[in-house]
C-alpha cells in the first residue's frame, strides 16, 4: 500500500455533481494523499474482491483475435476520417472543451446527454436501419462496433450470472480477473426466467461512446487530486444518463508504446505513468483504498449492477494514444427522435386551422393544453434544435441521417411559434373574461419567460465562442474547425416577415406580466 504524505500541487477541479462533497473531502485531506493500490501491492486483489466485487476485468487474451483486429482497425478508420470530436460541455456556467475526442454510435435516433451536452448517434446498421454513410469505411466501422456491442452484451450477461452465483452461494471464490483459460462458473442454470430477462435488460447496450486522446498533444492534463495517481485523461465521475443499475462495458485500445509495466523501481511509487489505467474509488470514502488498474491493448472491463452509482472512476493517462469504446444502456425515455416527434404531434394537435401565411387558430384555450404546448415548444427548441446546432455540422462527417429529422423538427417548432402567437392574440383580445385571461396568462408566462432566458443564454454562448474568436478573444473557438463551430439556430432578426414573433421576447414577457397584474383581484 502506498500512502503518500505530500503537499498538493493541483488546482481544484471544476465539478457539477457533488461539488460541495468534493470541497469537504479536500478539506478533510489537507496535505495528505489517500492510499491506493496497484497490482504490485500484495493487498490489491484481496481489496478488489472485498470492496470492488462488481468491477470485472476481461484480459485481452480472452477476446477473439479477429474481433481485436476488426475493432482496432475501426478505431483507426474513424480517426482517419476525422469522425471524433472534442465536445463543448457546460460546467458551472462555463463552456469547456473536453481533452478527449468522442463520437456516439448506436441505435438510430438515440441520443446521450452528459455535462449538459446532448450527443446524437451515428447509427449502427441494426436490422431495418436505412442509414447511409459518407464512406464505405465508415459504414464498415459502425458495423464493427455493432458486432463488438453484441459480443460485450454476451460477456456482460455471463459476468452478471457469475456475480449472482457468487452472491447466492455467499462465497468469494469467483475471480474478478479472468484470463483466456480460466474456467467460468454460474452460467445461468440456477436462475429463473425473470432473472434472465432482467440481466438481458441491464446489458441491452443501445449506444457506445467512443473516446480518443493522445496525451502527448495534451500537456495541460490535470493531476489526480485525491490519491496522487498522476495525469488524468478523464476526471473522477459517475457515468450519466443510464438506466438504473445497468452495466457499462469498456473496450480499451492503446495504439502503441509499452505493453508491460515498468520493473519495480524504488523511485517509482504507485502506478506506472507510462501505462494507461482506470482508477476506481468508493464515492466520498476516505478510508477504503482506491484502485489503479492497468489497461493493456484489448483489455475490457465491466461495471456491473450499481457500481457506477456507488463508486466513481477516472481514466489515468499513459504515454501512447488510446481509444476506448464504452457501451451503455442510455436512459432514452425522453432522448429518442421518436419521443420528441410524438411530443411535437401532441403540441400541434391544438391547431384547428392553418392559413397560407402560417397564421393558425386554436382548438382549445384550456390552461392545461396551453401550458403543455409551451413546455413542448421549449423542449424541442432547447433540448434538440439548439443542442444539435451548437455542435456545428460535425455529424455530416459520417452520415446525413440527422439532416431530415432536424429539418422536420425545425418545421414543427416553427408551427409552435405560430401557436404561441395565436395564444397571445387570444390573451390580448378584448372581451375575454378576467378569470379566463388570468388562467391563460398563468399557464404560459413561466414557459415564455424561460424561453427568453434560455435564448439569451444560448445566443451569448455562441457569441462568446465564435464571434469574439474573430477578435482573438476566445481560445476555445479558435481551436475548432469550421464544421464544428457552434451555430445559434434557430435565429432571426427583428422584423423577419416569416416569423410571427421576435427572437427577443423581453417586451412580450413584460407585457404578459403587466396583463397578469391587471387580471388579479
Amino acid at each position: 500500500m502506498h500512502r503518500r504524505d505530500k503537499h498538493r500541487k493541483t488546482r481544484k477541479q471544476i465539478k457539477v455533481i457533488c461539488f460541495e462533497e468534493k470541497l469537504r473531502l479536500l478539506e478533510e485531506l489537507e496535505d495528505t494523499w489517500l492510499p491506493y493500490l496497484t497490482p504490485k501491492d500484495d493487498e490489491f486483489y484481496q481489496q478488489w474482491q472485498l470492496k470492488y466485487p462488481k468491477l470485472i476485468l476481461r484480459e485481452a487474451a480472452s477476446v477473439p483475435e479477429l474481433l481485436h483486429k476488426e475493432v482496432q482497425q475501426a478505431f483507426l478508420t474513424l480517426h482517419k476520417h476525422g469522425c471524433l470530436f472534442r465536445d463543448l460541455v457546460r460546467i458551472q456556467g462555463k463552456d469547456l472543451l473536453t481533452p478527449v475526442s468522442r463520437i456516439l454510435i448506436g441505435n438510430p435516433g438515440c441520443t446521450y446527454k452528459y455535462l449538459n451536452t446532448r450527443l446524437f448517434t451515428v447509427p449502427w446498421p441494426v436490422k431495418g436501419s436505412d442509414a447511409k454513410y459518407n464512406e464505405a469505411e465508415i459504414a464498415a466501422a459502425c458495423q464493427t462496433f455493432l458486432k463488438l456491442n453484441s459480443y460485450l452484451q454476451v460477456e456482460t450477461i455471463q459476468a452478471l450470472e457469475e456475480l449472482a452465483a457468487k452472491e447466492k452461494a455467499n462465497i468469494d471464490a469467483v475471480p474478478v480477473c479472468i484470463g483466456p483459460d480460466f474456467p467460468r462458473v454460474g452460467m445461468g442454470s440456477s436462475f429463473d426466467g425473470h432473472d434472465e430477462i432482467d440481466m438481458k435488460n441491464r446489458a441491452a447496450y443501445n449506444v457506445t461512446l467512443l473516446n480518443f486522446m493522445d496525451p502527448q498533444k495534451m500537456p495541460y492534463l490535470k493531476e489526480e487530486p485525491y490519491f496522487g495517481m498522476g495525469k488524468m485523461a478523464v476526471s473522477w465521475h459517475h457515468d450519466e444518463n443510464l438506466v438504473d443499475r445497468s452495466a457499462v462495458a469498456v473496450y480499451s485500445y492503446s495504439c502503441e508504446g509499452p505493453e508491460e509495466e515498468s520493473e519495480d523501481d524504488p523511485q517509482l511509487e504507485g502506478r506506472d505513468p507510462d501505462i494507461w489505467h482506470v482508477g476506481f474509488k468508493i464515492s466520498w470514502d476516505i478510508e477504503t483504498p482506491g484502485l489503479a488498474i492497468p489497461l493493456h491493448q484489448g483489455d475490457c472491463y465491466f461495471m456491473l449492477d450499481d457500481l457506477n452509482a456507488t463508486h466513481q472512476h477516472c481514466v489515468l493517462a499513459g504515454l501512447p494514444p488510446r481509444f476506448s469504446s464504452t457501451h451503455r444502456v442510455a436512459e432514452c425515455s425522453t432522448g429518442t427522435l421518436e419521443y420528441i416527434l410524438q411530443r411535437c404531434q401532441v403540441a400541434l394537435q391544438n391547431v384547428r386551422e392553418e392559413a397560407d401565411n402560417g397564421e393558425i387558430s386554436l382548438k382549445s384555450l384550456e390552461s392545461v393544453v396551453l401550458k403543455q404546448g409551451e413546455e413542448i415548444h421549449n423542449e424541442v427548441e432547447f433540448e434538440w434544435l439548439r443542442q444539435f446546432w451548437f455542435q456545428g455540422s460535425r455529424y455530416k462527417k459520417c452520415t446525413d441521417w440527422w439532416c431530415q429529422p432536424m429539418s422536420q423538427l425545425e418545421e414543427m417548432w416553427r408551427k409552435m411559434e405560430w401557436l404561441t402567437s395565436a395564444v397571445l392574440r387570444e390573451v390580448r383580445r378584448e372581451g375575454v373574461p378576467m378569470e379566463q385571461k388570468n388562467e391563460m396568462l398563468t399557464s404560459i408566462l413561466a414557459s415564455i419567460t424561460t424561453r427568453q432566458n434560455l435564448r439569451r443564454e444560448w445566443h451569448a454562448r455562441v457569441f462568446n465562442l465564435v464571434e469574439r474568436a474573430s477578435r482573438c478573444q476566445s481560445r476555445i473557438a479558435r481551436t475548432l474547425p469550421a464544421d464544428q463551430k457552434p451555430e445559434c439556430r434557430p435565429y432571426w432578426e427583428k422584423g423577419d416577415p416569416s416569423m410571427p414573433l421576435p427572437f427577443d421576447l423581453t417586451e412580450i414577457v413584460s407585457e404578459l406580466r403587466g396583463l397578469l397584474l391587471e387580471t388579479r383581484p
